[in-house]
């Protein structure tokens, strides 16, 4: 069964849920009366949202880890399950970026990101997948990015980890499939969360700034794709437009994304 036609009390673990995307989802999932598990680093946030959820009715634990690490991971979700009895949906959310030419890049943080952003999706899919499928029921949401499709100058490292991530989400779609796992992949354009930090804005090409929306529509899309039984979603929709062009048409696609994004 695709298709997660009600959240009621369904079992949902949230990484990188202390703020931005992953807050409000884990919000909203509650106010469907969802059990929400959070994970992240920051215990005060997590302790905060926790009350936040309970306070409309439903439960919530959380475990603080660093999602780069995968056994901090991989106990989290240990403990976080067997709180629950299981976990009925898991939504790679963690992650970071930053706005910075290749050539200034620090490669030290260029391998963090992708441990976060995309080992961390990864440790933690390894480690609730097999109890879904013995199950016989899960859902997968990978929170990637629209950068993980088209990749942008000025975002190389965070380009690469969420293409790994993209990449990861398609290929396990298929082969769980047979399992009763349903996977989702969340691509993302600009969304006004706590994300775009004063440095990202700064460096923002007007294309993309002008295109930020609230995350609320975001999470509403989140939603709608689960309950629909959708396997992908770009946010703003005429994102995808540019997927075709790029297919299409690559090196007019190539000069488009120069010509709007490099100052």
């Amino acid at each position: 069964m695709s298709k997660l036609s009600s959240f009621h009390n369904r079992r949902i673990l949230i990484t990188g849920a202390s703020s931005g995307i992953g807050r409000s989802l884990a919000l909203r999932l509650a106010a469907e009366g969802a059990r929400i598990a959070l994970v992240a680093r920051r215990e005060p946030e997590l302790e905060a949202l926790a009350e936040e959820i309970r306070a409309l009715g439903t439960e919530a634990v959380f475990a603080v880890a660093d999602i780069a690490e995968r056994a901090e991971v991989e106990d989290s979700c240990r403990k976080l399950a067997e709180a629950f009895g299981g976990i009925d949906v898991l939504v790679n959310n963690a992650g970071y970026g930053h706005h910075r030419r290749f050539l200034d890049w620090d490669v030290e943080d260029m391998e963090r990101m992708m441990r976060v952003n995309y080992l961390g999706s990864l440790y933690a899919t390894k480690a609730l997948v097999p109890q879904m499928v013995e199950r016989g029921e899960g859902w997968l949401v990978f929170i990637a990015s629209v950068a993980g499709k088209i990749a942008p100058p000025d975002e190389s490292a965070y380009a690469a980890s969420k293409f790994a991530m993209v990449g990861l989400a398609e290929s396990i779609s298929l082969e769980l499939e047979e399992h009763g796992i349903h996977t989702l992949t969340v691509c993302p354009g600009a969304i006004r969360t706590p994300f775009f930090d004063k440095e990202a804005l700064e460096r923002m090409p007007p294309v993309a700034k002008n295109s930020m929306v609230p995350v609320e529509s975001l999470i509403e899309k989140i939603v709608r794709s689960l309950k629909r039984g959708d396997h992908e979603l770009t946010h703003p929709a005429f994102i995808q437009a540019g997927y075709i062009v790029r297919s299409l048409a690559p090196g007019f696609m190539r000069r488009q994304v120069r010509r709007t994004t490099m100052k």
